[in-house]
């Protein structure tokens, strides 16, 4: 018996970025980080649940005329620390690079405890420290080590 032909299950995208090996389930979560709602002006490609032959199934994001920031690229990497992000110009890849979790979160994720500074009208953003537990607040001690996806500013 022959295989099915292979072919692109997403069309190609002229200039933008694609996030690839996202796991299965958080393309959407990549979208809220990245700001998406329905109301964007991007045009977008998702696709969820794709056969991977690393992680059994992966999700993928692309982005119309859209470069990301290393704030958002940094968020990210909370939910999808073995994401690629390749640059496309032209329809080629310009640049391919995996994310990497930074040692210290300046602002980007909200501490679940309300008791925190960084919760308060106080003009601070949040600091977390990335550790082997989850990551921990630098203000009140707190680990975050669930639901991170939730916690992301």
């Amino acid at each position: 018996m022959s295989e099915p032909p292979k072919s692109l299950q997403i069309s190609p995208i002229r200039n933008g970025t694609v996030i690839d090996h996202i796991p299965a389930g958080e393309a959407f979560n990549v979208l809220r980080i990245l700001g998406i709602t329905r109301a964007t002006k991007e045009t977008l490609s998702i696709a969820t649940n794709v056969a991977s032959a690393k992680a059994g199934r992966k999700d993928i994001v692309k982005i119309e005329n859209r470069e990301l920031k290393k704030e958002e690229v940094d968020r990210i990497a909370l939910i999808a620390p073995q994401a690629t992000i390749n640059i496309i110009r032209n329809y080629l890849v310009f640049d391919k690079k995996g994310v990497q979790i930074p040692k210290l979160l300046h602002g980007v994720v909200k501490c679940p405890n309300p008791g925190c500074i960084s919760n308060t009208n106080e003009p601070i953003q949040s600091r977390f420290e990335v550790t082997k537990k989850g990551l921990h607040c630098l203000y009140c001690d707190w680990y975050l080590t669930e639901d991170i996806a939730g916690h992301i500013i």
